[in-house]
């Protein structure tokens, strides 16, 4: 569908710094998430943030440490919506989203987020048993808890697809209705399709959704989603108006090319959502 009934400018962004980190891979990663989509979208990245030595550490620490680049990520997005630009972003780390979505939200509040996890991240700084910033990243936008950044991202909007490590606290938000959950299952896209209802989607991929193994990420959860499955939900997806993409916990491979390999795959399968323009 390639996103063609739309008229999309796409602008490139790469959030390149750290955020809530604890190893340098995603900042070693993330560069050829947005050579790739630079190669298919015919536009140079603009770059926020420098990868420094992850810190491994507790959630506060991690954001006061993350601010100011967050900060820029949020002016960043403020400027590409107030543009009427469409963003699509490789990110390092979930935690981005903390200043990317409550933009999202104000300027978009007819968008639905799409989140593809294979975990909720809609813990709490109370909740939270990891201490993990990337854990908190949806709670945020939800408004479950302030990180500084903003809110805004209702309930209704937010559809986690995908999720099946959940902790016991984001179970209960989840059966009072803080998100609608989509599991893993037959017809996966299928059901996202039902949810999103045509409405206009703003897709976040963090790369540990999918099955262990198929591309480079951190978490290694298993019974998650294939290639084709996520090619499918992007098809669904493209269907609608798609008012930006972020990409994130892609981690670099153990060889450069292994790497870039990784990235074409993971853009091969998400290409349906990139504007007509593309030149893959």
């Amino acid at each position: 569908m390639n996103n063609s009934t739309f008229t999309v400018t796409p602008a490139l962004t790469h959030f390149a710094g750290r955020a809530g980190d604890h190893n340098n891979r995603a900042m070693a990663g993330s560069p050829a998430i947005a050579e790739e989509l630079a190669r298919r979208l015919g536009v140079d990245p603009v770059v926020i943030s420098q990868p420094e030595q992850a810190l491994a550490t507790g959630w506060q620490v991690e954001l006061d440490a993350a601010r100011s680049a967050l900060c820029a990520m949020g002016a960043r997005y403020e400027q590409l919506f107030n543009q009427g630009a469409v963003p699509f972003t490789a990110l390092s780390r979930c935690a981005v989203s903390l200043a990317t979505l409550p933009v999202v939200a104000r300027h978009r509040p007819d968008a639905v987020v799409v989140w593809l996890d294979a975990h909720a991240d809609i813990n709490t700084p109370d909740s939270t048993t990891s201490g993990y910033l990337g854990g908190l990243a949806l709670a945020g936008p939800l408004g479950k808890w302030d990180s500084g950044f903003g809110q805004g991202l209702s309930a209704s909007n937010t559809i986690l697809v995908g999720a099946r490590d959940i902790d016991p606290f984001e179970q209960q938000l989840i059966a009072r209705g803080a998100v609608t959950l989509i599991p893993p299952g037959p017809d996966i896209a299928g059901r996202v399709s039902a949810a999103v209802a045509g409405r206009p989607v703003y897709l976040h991929l963090d790369c540990d959704v999918l099955e262990p193994g198929l591309v480079p990420t951190d978490y290694s959860v298993t019974g998650g989603l294939s290639l084709t499955e996520l090619r499918q939900i992007a098809e669904a997806v493209a269907i609608s108006e798609v008012v930006g993409l972020e990409i994130a916990e892609f981690e670099a491979d153990t060889t450069p090319e292994g790497t870039q390999a990784a990235a074409r795959r993971l853009l091969d399968a998400l290409q349906p959502l990139l504007p007509i323009m593309s030149s893959a």
